[in-house]
């Protein structure tokens, strides 16, 4: 066993561990926008974290080719689902107005 074996793994136990707390967080959580911020800021480096742990573990072979491209397409797309879901739920108004600190997306006409 070779410290990237131990690096590895500690990255797969941590991406996994933040995953499990984005879980949680949506599980528990009151609103829909609170949810949002859970499942899309802690999973996504949870994510992250276990393609890299993966990617060392595989490093030279084929398929960390394919890793890389499912951790840039995570990075691309998780944060534009996040923010139309919050845009959403503003509109449909499933959102707890006393949790907002400032309401920047109010019409004031």
């Amino acid at each position: 066993m070779n410290a990237f074996d131990v690096l590895s793994g500690v990255l797969v136990l941590g991406g996994s561990a933040l995953a499990l707390t984005a879980a949680i967080g949506v599980v528990r959580f009151p609103d829909t926008l609170s949810r949002m911020h859970s499942a899309s800021k802690p999973q996504t480096l949870g994510l992250l974290l276990v393609l890299l742990g993966a990617a060392l573990r595989l490093r030279g072979h084929p398929d960390v080719g394919m890793i890389i491209l499912t951790g840039l397409f995570t990075l691309i797309t998780a944060p534009v689902v996040a923010q139309r879901v919050g845009q959403l739920a503003y509109r449909e108004q499933r959102d707890r107005d006393d949790l907002l600190a400032a309401d920047e997306m109010r019409d004031d006409r």
